[in-house]
């Protein structure tokens, strides 16, 4: 499979992965000027890119990056975002501010990651019932920390 990407600025930098086996190909930010993301604050960081994948059942994914997060606090707003295989748009993420400490984000960076995935394209059915299982309908640490 592929993913064609069309630069829709000159200075945009395709998406690559650090190494042979990384799950995510590193997205870079494409800006005229660094941008500052003050604790606290969402930015949208444009990448330059539009895409179209060979394949249409396939999910893009934008997960944030570990050492962005882990260092500076910065994520993504949205946790995950989700390129549909049809969106032709320019590619952009919202990057947060977690820290307490202004962040520079400047051309080029690498702001996030990109992996793909496939879709099951279910149909949504109304069911009055649904089977019983074990589990039920404890949720949200019903099974505990051990």
């Amino acid at each position: 499979m592929e993913i064609r990407f069309q630069k829709l600025d000159d200075r945009a930098i395709l998406p690559q992965r650090a190494t042979a086996y990384s799950a995510g190909m590193d997205l870079h930010a494409c800006l005229a000027a660094p941008v500052t993301i003050a604790p606290g604050q969402t930015v949208m960081v444009p990448l330059g890119l539009a895409a179209q994948p060979t394949d249409p059942e396939t999910a893009l994914l934008i997960f944030p990056r570990s050492g962005l997060s882990s260092r500076y606090g910065i994520t993504l707003a949205n946790a995950v975002g989700v390129v549909d295989s049809d969106y032709r748009g320019e590619w952009m993420v919202p990057l947060h501010n977690l820290s307490d400490t202004a962040f520079t984000v400047e051309h080029g960076m690498r702001v996030a990651q990109l992996v793909v995935v496939p879709v099951i394209f279910a149909q949504a059915v109304e069911a009055r019932t649904l089977d019983e299982t074990a589990r039920g309908a404890g949720g949200f640490g019903s099974s505990g920390l051990r």
